[in-house]
């Protein structure tokens, strides 16, 4: 019998892969239904991280992921190669009209309870700060002084990967057609027996659970990514968050940015039915009205992937079912699991080894929660 199967190999099933089998000695089995990653939200994400979110064990994962980001080189060399994930502490600049500084005042005290070096600053001092700004109804910023930024989300993946491999883990080319208590049957007829299951299939894991009665609340929200390129000098440039919705942030001698979907988009349209007039109709104009020297600028490129959004509270769904002892979750992460893959994968790793999570914290993202109806909701969800 394979000890353990993970159902999905992307940024959360190889972490949890890989630290199975670095730090444990236990060689699971991870099936994936494309190598390629063609439509894998872990492929197609912005991958950001920061640590101003709204709920505690958010901001404890993501600092614990930074962390482990900024040596991953040391953490997941292989056969003396390191990886390079191309990580830049750029922060987070969110922005907040009369209306939002109430509530950005009492999530940066719950920030910097909890140790995230981020900053309240005015007009006057987000002025000063960032002279190609516009202030227009803007009341408040939040800036991350440190343990924010952006990265290479593929290399992310493919570190973890090849890490998993080195130390043991198989990767098997298989589409999941059903779930059992210890095993997963697959479309052309191949069956892993398993003691225990780990379901990090993203967005496609709700339909995996349906034949056992569970209806689990993550669905696919396709997400717009939009390239511009602008000959304006924009020095200091952070992950912007316009009260909007509307964001940005540099990428090498670009630009990335993209917005919630308007109200008559299909949150899970097909991938290549990028929604051109979300751009044209509320990114540019927003853009351009709060950073002027955007007026001038080309877009080069799009893509979308899918959120897999946990409807329940916004948060990831981690750790093992409520009656089903032997399936696990890893998924639901609502846009940020790609930043919280390290401490996820670790904490999950230590549990199916050990029995017990290795920290406290994190239990607060188990799936009973869904059971008691007591959700855990995030309210920094870009």
């Amino acid at each position: 019998m394979t000890s353990i199967v993970i159902v999905g190999g992307g940024v959360m099933g190889a972490a949890t892969a890989c630290f199975l089998a670095r730090d444990h000695g236990i060689a699971a089995t991870v099936l994936e239904r494309d190598p390629t990653y063609a439509r894998a939200s872990s492929a197609l994400s912005a991958s950001s991280i920061r640590q101003q979110f709204s709920t505690a064990v958010n901001i404890a994962l993501s600092r614990e992921s930074l962390n482990f980001y900024r040596s991953i080189g040391d953490e997941l060399a292989v056969n003396g190669e390191r990886p390079d994930i191309g990580l830049v502490e750029g922060g987070y600049l969110y922005l907040a009209s009369d209306a939002g500084a109430p509530l950005m005042r009492e999530l940066h005290a719950l920030q910097r309870s909890q140790g995230a070096d981020v900053a309240l600053l005015d007009v006057p001092a987000l002025q000063r700060r960032f002279p190609w700004l516009s202030t227009d109804g803007i009341a408040l910023g939040s800036l991350g002084l440190s343990g924010e930024g952006w990265f290479d989300g593929w290399s992310v993946l493919q570190a973890f990967r090849r890490k998993a491999i080195a130390c043991g883990a198989r990767f098997v080319q298989a589409d999941v057609a059903s779930l059992e208590a210890q095993a997963v049957h697959c479309r052309d007829g191949r069956r892993f027996d398993a003691a225990a299951i780990v379901l990090a299939a993203g967005a496609w894991s709700a339909a995996l659970l349906e034949p056992l009665g569970i209806d689990l609340p993550v669905r696919a929200r396709k997400r717009d990514v939009f390239v511009f390129e602008t000959p304006a000098a924009l020095p200091g440039f952070p992950l912007l968050i316009d009260p909007s919705g509307v964001w940005c942030r540099p990428e090498g001698r670009s630009f990335i940015c993209g917005a919630p979907p308007r109200g008559d988009d299909v949150d899970d349209a097909p991938l290549e039915h990028i929604d051109h007039a979300l751009f044209d109709e509320r990114i540019w104009p927003a853009l351009a009205a709060r950073v002027p020297a955007f007026e001038a600028l080309r877009v080069t490129g799009a893509w979308a992937g899918y959120y897999e959004m946990n409807l329940f509270d916004h948060n990831g769904l981690v750790g093992p079912l409520p009656r089903w002892p032997t399936l696990h979750l890893a998924c639901g992460f609502s846009g940020h699991g790609m930043q919280q893959a390290p401490a996820v994968g670790r904490a999950l790793a230590t549990r199916l080894a050990t029995g017990e999570w290795p920290a406290a914290q994190i239990e607060a993202l188990s799936p009973a929660r869904l059971w008691r109806r007591e959700p855990l909701v995030e309210r920094n969800v870009i």
